[in-house]
């Protein structure tokens, strides 16, 4: 499916004053609810809008944020993510705290620094809406011209919405009210429920001789042979595209008749390195 150098694979620690970033789309009033409500009223067939359901996206938006997510990773160990979080169910009050609390910190955030696709939207609906093609991360203070640079070069919009604190508390601000809606420790928001004890007691069945007499021979070889495990793999192996990106070096065809028998296939890591991947099935 993909790589990654090992070092990009875990989060680094998030110092305090840390900053907290939003990358990708903007805010919109859509998702509230959480993410079942996406599906809640399938097939109502209802001609109201439903602002529950997450209904707009915009892969342009999401192309970008994923060019500035590679760029970064590329640079190696001058990656200025220290650690990233996509939003998903919940919005950005689920994607900000469980960033910060899986470091053990907290945070301080400007409500009114989440960038908005629609105006006059509530805090509750600010800070909860499931809009789609965003992440947040986190980088340094002095990282963030690095960081800007790249956003600005692949054209992709991010914003600095709060700190990391060293308190383990969550607050969110609102300059337009004067108030923070949201103030209380992230224990309470993301703490371990307790946890659920069940007895299982295992019933001894009586077994019955096995008798083949009432089967027939040639309905149970056809029910074998449908089985994935027993017949040919061969549409297994031909329904992938086998030079979608350029990058196959050998794909599972062999030989004139194209026969899907090759030891494994080997893909490329890029155009310009010698470096790849053989995958095998290990049953062919």
């Amino acid at each position: 499916l993909g790589n990654i150098q090992a070092e990009q694979t875990h989060k680094h620690e998030i110092p305090e004053g840390a900053l907290l970033i939003q990358l990708g789309g903007k805010g919109m009033l859509i998702g509230l609810g959480g993410g079942a409500a996406s599906s809640m009223d399938t097939g109502s067939n209802s001609a109201d809008l439903d602002f529950n359901s997450v209904q707009r996206g915009n892969p342009e938006i999401e192309r970008r944020a994923q060019e500035v997510i590679d760029r970064c990773w590329q640079l190696g160990q001058g990656n200025p993510i220290i650690a990233i979080h996509d939003v998903g169910a919940g919005g950005l009050s689920n994607a900000f705290p469980e960033l910060v609390n899986d470091a053990g910190r907290g945070a301080v955030f400007e409500l009114r620094a989440v960038p908005l696709e629609e105006h006059g939207m509530s805090p509750l609906q600010i800070w909860c809406n499931e809009s789609q093609e965003r992440y947040v991360l986190s980088v340094l203070p002095e990282d963030l011209e690095k960081f800007r640079a790249i956003c600005e070069r692949e054209r992709c919009p991010f914003a600095v919405v709060g700190t990391a604190t060293d308190d383990g508390r969550l607050q969110v601000r609102d300059e337009l009210f004067g108030n923070s809606p949201v103030d209380l420790p992230l224990n309470v928001l993301l703490g371990k429920p307790p946890k659920t004890t069940r007895t299982d007691e295992t019933q001894k069945q009586p077994a019955q001789a096995f008798s083949a007499a009432q089967y027939d021979l040639k309905e149970s070889a056809y029910r074998v042979l449908r089985l994935p495990a027993v017949a040919a793999k061969n549409f297994l192996i031909t329904i992938g595209d086998r030079t979608v990106g350029g990058m196959t070096h050998r794909d599972q065809m062999v030989g004139a008749w194209q026969t899907p028998v090759a030891d494994c296939a080997v893909t490329l890591m890029g155009f310009n390195t010698h470096r790849g991947e053989a995958m095998s099935m290990g049953e062919k």
